[in-house]
């Protein structure tokens, strides 16, 4: 095939190596082939088809290259899987860092641990009345028995006469002067209450120790009365005729009561009020030297 009617020409086919091409003067040529002679045209069929088989084989370079790329890559994550889940084969990556489980502190190593500790027992108010060398508050008949009048229950108790005794044996009668003294009695403490023509004495003998008290509270009988206490208005009861007594004790202190008429009448099983008076004073006693150990309980522990 000739370029036109500039004489014999050899083909360039760009794909062949053996073919020729005319060299390029520079920017000045319009063509990067010989022009030939006398204004010969170039076949533009032919260059067509040349510039369509390059871009068809360009085509399939580019779709091939990319289908081995994609190749590539799946290859290079299955080895990163393999590399990372595989046993016995070295890894880079950050899991390759963390310490093994055995490693890792147990829930328990990180926990605070404490040693047990138990509060101390509450102190008991008894051992604050059981003894003189615990039992420290100050004591009287006002202070054990405050205030004018005692209610109990329904019934208004009016205060008497007090009196506060050293010698024990002095305020008591019968058996019980003897009681007082043999088990080391250091002070009876007596108080007065009435109610319309019922009056009852409390006595509380005061000992050293517990075990005095008891042994008092024991030895006492029928016959073992403390000795009534009258004046400041309260005739004179309980000195002739028939009364009821009662006898108990709490912590070092041995508590009796006589309870009878004002009148001088004898005390019968249906003196009701009588028995009833004598039953509230003796438990108003218990209560008020109870209060004594609780107050000193809880002083006690406020000191720490």
């Amino acid at each position: 095939m000739s370029f036109g009617q500039g004489g014999p020409q050899s083909q360039w086919d760009p794909w062949k190596p053996q073919s020729q091409q005319q060299p390029w003067d520079g920017p000045s040529q319009q063509q990067p082939w010989n022009a030939g002679d006398g204004g010969a045209s170039p076949d533009w069929a032919a260059l067509a088809e040349a510039s369509e088989a390059r871009a068809k084989r360009r085509r399939l370079f580019v779709i091939g290259g990319g289908a081995l790329a994609t190749v590539a890559i799946a290859g290079a994550v299955a080895v990163a899987v393999v590399s990372a889940n595989g046993s016995g084969q070295a890894s880079d990556g950050p899991s390759s860092q963390l310490p093994a489980t055995s490693g890792l502190p147990s829930a328990s190593a990180a926990s605070p641990s404490f040693a047990p500790t138990s509060a101390p027992p509450p102190l008991d108010p008894k051992d604050f009345v059981s003894s003189a060398q615990k039992d420290k508050a100050p004591l009287g008949p006002d202070l054990l028995f405050p205030g004018t009048q005692l209610t109990m229950g329904e019934t208004v108790y009016k205060k008497g006469p007090t009196a506060d005794t050293r010698t024990c044996g002095a305020a008591a009668q019968g058996t019980l002067p003897k009681v007082l003294d043999a088990n080391g009695c250091t002070r009876l403490l007596r108080v007065t209450y009435t109610e319309g023509d019922t009056a009852v004495t409390v006595g509380v003998a005061v000992f050293d120790t517990e075990a005095q008290a008891v042994k008092a509270k024991k030895q006492a009988d029928t016959k073992s009365i403390v000795r009534s206490l009258s004046g400041g208005g309260v005739p004179s009861f309980c000195s002739g005729a028939v009364c009821r007594s009662t006898t108990n004790s709490y912590g070092r202190y041995a508590y009796f009561t006589v309870s009878g008429f004002t009148d001088g009448k004898n005390v019968t099983e249906k003196s009701t009020q009588v028995f009833r008076a004598g039953d509230d004073l003796a438990e108003f006693t218990f209560r008020q030297i109870r209060r004594r150990g609780e107050a000193q309980a809880s002083a006690a522990a406020q000191a720490g």
